[in-house]
């Protein structure tokens, strides 16, 4: 009961998480893109951020305990010895390219956007969105045995 419970406040977490970047990616970017007006991106980052930074350390949080409650401990991290623990580890992998990325745009990307700079926003919401999506499918792979 306990694994299952944290499995659904994962997948309600996750459901915030991608779903946010998923509509950021597709109703939001190409319009900034083709008006050259990214204050509604801008916008919505800061809407987001409120509801998307805690889903996202709730997946961290969920994450590790159901990674315990299948044996896949801290000193396993890594090891790729077995379906369950290459998932985690790739999901792993997959979260700090996620924080990095998000300090990033943080510190350097948001800050000095500009209409003539939109690149760099745009690679980085379809990257991190493609991230999301890549963890989520690794989450539905637990449930074969890993890969």
């Amino acid at each position: 009961m306990y694994h299952h419970l944290l499995l659904i406040i994962h997948l309600l977490a996750a459901t915030v998480w991608i779903g946010g970047h998923l509509i950021l990616a597709i109703r939001y970017l190409p319009e900034a893109i083709k008006t050259k007006d990214l204050d509604n991106l801008k916008s919505f980052k800061d809407k987001f951020e409120p509801v998307g930074i805690p889903s996202l350390i709730t997946l961290v949080i969920t994450e590790i305990l159901m990674a315990y409650d299948y044996d896949v401990t801290l000193v396993k991290w890594f090891s790729f010895s077995n379906g369950i623990e290459k998932v985690i580890s790739i999901k792993i992998i997959l979260f700090f390219i996620s924080l990095i990325l998000a300090i990033s745009a943080q510190l350097y990307i948001f800050p000095k956007l500009t209409a003539s700079k939109h690149h760099y926003v745009t690679i980085l919401i379809i990257v991190v969105t493609f991230i999301a999506i890549s963890m989520l499918v690794l989450d539905s792979l637990i449930r074969i045995g890993g890969i």
